[in-house]
């Protein structure tokens, strides 16, 4: 399965390059919350999306009959169809969507909710459901684009884009699809969902240092960085991609997925649950322990996750572990919660494609739990052939997607 097309809205820019121009320089995108007045809240930052005109892939009319969430998964299709050239050169009906969504459009819940108290349940809006249904950027992306296949949404927390990707992998492998449209879309820096949040204690509180904020893997790491967008990959059978002359960008080879069945908010103790998901997507791709030269960690900033992500790293890699190189970009990013996997996708394939690993910023103060390669603070030269993607979701859910460069791209 290969990879022909990429798109990003995200808070590092609102297209790949500039994106990945902003990621392997080390910027941060994190800063204060825009959106609303956060006086109140412990939190009063995260990751937003600048500069966003939906406009330009889509109808006014579109526009106002969309979450944000749905909005942003156009957007990046949009990009990811541009590059590909797919469109004209499919099957609609072998031509499919899958975008997943951890919370979908939490936004038209707040304000509609906020019309029924203040006008009463005959002003609440006939478009309220179906904006705000989590399924519905899977829906629109179909509809704008014509892709017939199988269509749906994955919803599983913070691995949502990861398992929206690794069912698209299995959907072509299994003959059902020759293309997929795939990824995760999330746009959660709203009231409530920020009060969530911080009523949890999951979100860092350093108010005073946003950019700094998320760094995870260091030993004064106090919580996550949330942040919002889309990552959308077009997924293609490789003989289809050959066919019609179509630019690989990286291999999809290998798909993990387990569950904890542990705790609603809290990982597996060492990372069990995590562990066996990378194991699985590893054994699915065939390829030997020592291709895989780096991982994108889930690493979110948070004491226990980025504790256990180490614990179970070394508990698949072994003694090879100290020879990997590990980067959490949440620490630019912020956590896009349901499209973080997706996003994660993309920057695997531009650090295989480009032979540059993008670094883990904020990188400080080394904890004695967390004593790996996490690639502080500076991107680093390096071919790797193979990389892995690790997404770990609230309620035990766990992917691993695993990647390796073109064979199009591969010397004699």
């Amino acid at each position: 399965m290969v990879v022909t097309g990429q798109g990003v809205i995200c808070p590092l820019g609102n297209s790949v390059e500039e994106f990945w121009k902003r990621l392997v320089a080390g910027e941060s995108g994190i800063g204060p919350v825009t959106r609303f007045d956060t006086a109140a809240y412990d939190t009063r930052f995260a990751g937003e999306v600048h500069d966003f005109k939906p406009e330009s892939v889509m109808d006014r009319k579109d526009v106002r009959r969309s979450d944000l969430f749905v909005q942003y998964a156009v957007a990046a299709t949009a990009q990811a169809l541009e590059q590909s050239r797919i469109q004209g050169q499919v099957d609609p009906t072998r031509f499919g969507v899958i975008v997943g969504s951890g919370i979908g459009g939490i936004s038209t819940f707040e304000d509609q909710h906020r019309t029924l108290l203040e006008k009463g349940p005959n002003r609440v809006s006939p478009f309220f459901i179906p904006m705000m249904i989590s399924d519905m950027a899977s829906g629109q992306v179909s509809i704008l684009f014509g892709a017939k296949g199988p269509n749906y949404c994955t919803v599983s927390a913070c691995s949502s884009g990861a398992h929206a990707v690794g069912e698209a992998f299995r959907l072509i492998q299994n003959s059902e699809a020759d293309v997929m449209i795939a990824g995760g879309a999330e746009a959660p820096v709203t009231p409530v969902s920020f009060a969530g949040f911080c009523s949890m204690k999951a979100m860092s509180t350093r108010n005073d240092d946003p950019a700094r904020a998320s760094r995870p893997f260091d030993s004064q790491r106090d919580g996550f960085v949330m942040g919002e967008g889309a990552g959308i990959v077009i997924l293609e059978e490789l003989e289809h991609a050959k066919k019609r002359g179509a630019t690989i960008l990286a291999e999809v080879v290998g798909y993990g997925a387990t569950g904890d069945a542990h705790h609603m908010t809290a990982p597996a103790p060492e990372g069990e649950g995590a562990a066996r998901a990378m194991q699985a997507a590893i054994d699915d791709s065939g390829l030997p322990l020592s291709e895989f030269g780096y991982v994108n960690a889930h690493g979110t900033s948070t004491p226990l996750n980025d504790k256990f992500e180490t614990q179970a790293i070394k508990s698949v890699f072994g003694d090879h572990a100290k020879r990997v190189a590990i980067s959490s970009t949440k620490s630019m990013t912020g956590h896009l919660l349901g499209a973080a996997g997706g996003l994660e996708t993309i920057i695997c394939v531009l650090a295989l494609e480009r032979k540059i690993l993008p670094p883990t910023i904020n990188y400080e103060h080394p904890d004695p739990d967390c004593d790996l390669d996490y690639v502080p603070n500076t991107a680093r030269p390096v071919e790797a052939r193979a990389a892995l993607s690790n997404s770990l979701g609230f309620g035990g859910h766990n992917v691993t997607l695993a990647l390796s460069r073109s064979v199009a791209k591969e010397g004699p």
